[in-house]
């Protein structure tokens, strides 16, 4: 299994965790709180956690083309959620 992990500076780190988990717990059967949370996409699992410094999201895929694909799903969707924060992506490592 691939991974990729990142974190990101930002007070509203367990409000972006929520509205990401809502978000897909639409469609998935995911599972959070206000500082931990499990996406289960079907390409693979993502991890969030948030403190009162930020949020941090770990991806996994079977490969590389799975976590890119995860990576971006995580980044289009925060982009939406994190515009007054200019956000534009996570600062994904392997």
């Amino acid at each position: 299994m691939k991974k990729a992990h990142a974190y990101w500076e930002t007070e509203n780190g367990s409000r972006y965790l929520q509205q990401l988990c809502k978000h897909f717990g639409h469609k998935l059967d995911v599972s959070f709180s206000e500082t931990e949370g499990t996406i289960p996409f079907g390409f693979g699992p993502v991890s969030l956690k948030a403190d009162d410094g930020g949020l941090w999201i770990e991806v996994t895929g079977a490969d590389d083309e799975a976590v890119a694909h995860a990576k971006d799903v995580i980044d289009r969707h925060l982009e939406r959620f994190a515009f007054r924060e200019d956000f534009k992506h996570m600062p994904w490592a392997a």
